[in-house]
């Protein structure tokens, strides 16, 4: 997997490259700021794109605005974005853009390895990875909107799973339930929600987002 990572603080920019090469993935350019981000990932055409949230020159949105630009642009390019905090308001702007191959992970996720290599090749093969802290925020918006009144606990507990990422077999063995009551739920979920099947979107992930970005 060929990446491009945007992140101005060099320790974690260098560690980032230095995991995901032991992983046997290939960095093809490290920048300090999003300003290039868009020329560069025209001229890499990489596989993913690993982009901090807030970046010079005012250390606010740059990441963000430079990521949203890059989904615009090249809405085919699997974006990872990285944040110190849960942002809600860049996490809902970011996926109102489509929910197919990108990410929204707090920083400190980086530190488990595994966890990190996993979300990142999940987006790079047209998945989504969201922070658990991320998708509970989501969701306290959301019930605040009462969209998901109709749910019960455990199919919001599934769709919560859900919406980070994990596959049926995963939410079954967090659970500790069976793979079958996980489908179930599921369909309930995509019932109870009006969500038709999508060649473009991820269901899983729109069933939580949908609310959230407005619709």
């Amino acid at each position: 997997m060929r990446i491009v990572i945007a992140e101005d603080s060099v320790l974690l920019r260098e560690g980032i490259t230095r995991l995901l090469a032991e992983d046997g993935h290939e960095v093809v350019a490290a920048e300090g700021d999003a300003t290039r981000l868009l020329a560069v990932v025209t001229h890499h055409q990489p596989d993913l794109v690993i982009v901090d949230v807030r970046m010079p020159p005012t250390h606010t949105d740059e990441g963000l605005r430079a990521a949203v630009e890059l989904r615009t642009q090249r809405p085919a390019t699997p974006v990872l974005v990285l944040s110190q905090y849960v942002e809600e308001r860049y996490a809902t702007e970011l996926l109102a853009l489509g929910t197919v191959g990108v990410g929204y992970l707090l920083k400190e996720r980086v530190a488990d390895v595994r966890e990190f290599v996993e979300a990142a090749c999940r987006v790079a093969d047209g998945g989504t990875a969201l922070d658990p802290e991320v998708v509970s925020q989501l969701f306290a918006r959301s019930r605040r909107r009462d969209p998901l009144a109709s749910l019960t606990p455990r199919e919001r507990e599934v769709l919560s799973l859900m919406a980070q990422g994990l596959s049926n077999l995963a939410v079954a063995e967090r659970l500790v339930v069976s793979t079958g009551a996980v489908e179930k739920h599921i369909s309930s979920i995509f019932t109870k929600l009006d969500l038709a099947p999508s060649e473009h979107e991820h269901r899983r992930v729109l069933a939580v987002l949908r609310y959230v970005a407005g619709e």
